[in-house]
């Protein structure tokens, strides 16, 4: 017996030692290296406050945030799974930073804010490098970089200035708008300067001969966002009604065609192609939109429940980049969206259709958000079908004036 209880342990620390030799041979094997997981899309970027701002590099992948306690973020990106990196920040703004972009070479990156200041960093460095401390005398809220020398300003107020860099002042001092200049745009002879504004018009100013040219009609809502689309003849402003208003080119006095979207407000339109935009609402969502014909084709994505500020697309129309109050910048596949043609203009609508998921996230969350949300346009007249190709710049689309 004695013998026994005298072998026994003997065997049992033998098996020990061999079943622990073999459990670190295994854990040796699984410690090998991991290929790295590749994404869809990048991964969200958590800010530490509400993100107000966005703008993709034009030439790698970075993006810049700016928020609503006066910091700017530089970010690199990737689809490699936690291979997203902060390259540096600055706190340099007072308060909210309300627009960030990158100059055309990507080596600066101008800021505008509610401090009432024009900022312009080094993209390297992270360093300020030109400071226009009272570029306004109330806080501006609107940015357009013209070119390497020349850029544009609006602020809270309706006035519009436009800044040479290389005398360090503005050489166009406007105020014709009698509230907020929500966005700016330029056509691509670099002439014609467009507002739109809270007080619901679109500004046509002629920066070559610096002038005024005239104000739209006035609309229903602020206008909130402005861009050239179909290659030059039209200009879509988005509206914080949810309408689309559209303007014919040379025809900035009244609307050719307006349709309303089942959306809050349009705060942030984004062109993807000549035909179809990106649409950024308070209610969260991202809704792609053809113009000409007019139709919500359908959903990129969402923050559920929370309004988006910002949307902005990455230099070879891979990915949109939101951000909202959530605090978190989302990244979006839209690389379909180049290749989408909407030709049933007549098609006869639905109550029931749902809005369509253009991309693989478009549900986020695992939740059905859009089981209510209904992809429809309220229409101003009688449709009437149009050519693809030539006849989609006609003024017959949803109704005029």
């Amino acid at each position: 017996m004695g013998s026994a209880e005298g072998i026994y342990p003997f065997w049992r620390g033998r098996i020990t030692a061999e079943h622990m030799a073999q459990e670190e041979t295994e854990e040796e094997t699984e410690e090998e290296p991991k290929v790295p997981k590749i994404r869809e899309t990048p991964e969200d970027i958590k800010l530490e406050a509400i993100g107000n701002t966005i703008a993709f590099h034009p030439n790698q992948d970075i993006l810049a945030a700016g928020d609503i306690d006066g910091d700017i973020y530089l970010y690199s990106y990737s689809c490699t799974e936690g291979a997203n990196k902060e390259l540096w920040s600055s706190g340099h703004h007072l308060k909210s930073c309300r627009k960030v972009l990158f100059s055309s070479d990507g080596q600066k990156l101008f800021s505008v804010s509610k401090d009432k200041a024009v900022h312009i960093m080094d993209v390297e460095a992270g360093k300020l490098v030109t400071r226009i401390p009272k570029a306004h005398t109330v806080p501006v809220n609107a940015l357009l970089l013209v070119d390497e020398n020349i850029f544009a300003t609006g602020d809270d107020e309706g006035t519009l200035k436009v800044w040479d860099l290389r005398k360090g002042t503005s050489f166009m001092d406007l105020k014709h708008h009698e509230d907020y200049i929500s966005d700016i745009a330029i056509d691509q002879a670099k002439r014609t300067l467009l507002t739109s504004s809270g007080d619901g018009t679109m500004g046509v100013f002629n920066i070559k001969r610096r002038r005024f040219e005239l104000l739209s009609e006035f609309q229903n809502g602020d206008l909130t966002s402005v861009s050239i689309m179909k290659r030059g003849r039209k200009v879509v402003c988005g509206s914080s009604e949810g309408t689309v208003y559209i303007f014919n080119w040379n025809g900035f006095g009244a609307t050719s065609d307006r349709f309303a979207v089942q959306a809050e407000s349009l705060d942030c339109i984004v062109p993807i192609t000549d035909n179809i935009l990106c649409a950024a609402s308070t209610d969260g969502v991202i809704r792609a939109i053809s113009i000409l014909p007019n139709r919500v084709v359908g959903s990129i994505g969402q923050h559920v429940g929370e309004a988006i500020e910002e949307i902005a697309r990455c230099r070879d129309s891979r990915f949109l980049a939101s951000c909202a109050h959530d605090e978190l910048i989302k990244f979006w596949d839209i690389s379909s969206l180049p290749e989408m043609k909407v030709t049933d203009y007549r098609r006869r609508k639905k109550k029931d259709r749902r809005l369509k998921a253009l991309s693989n996230k478009a549900f986020d969350m695992g939740q059905n958000f859009f089981a209510g949300l209904l992809d429809t346009t309220e229409e101003n007249g009688k449709e009437e079908e149009e050519d693809d190709d030539d006849g989609d710049d006609d003024d017959s689309g949803s109704g005029s004036d």
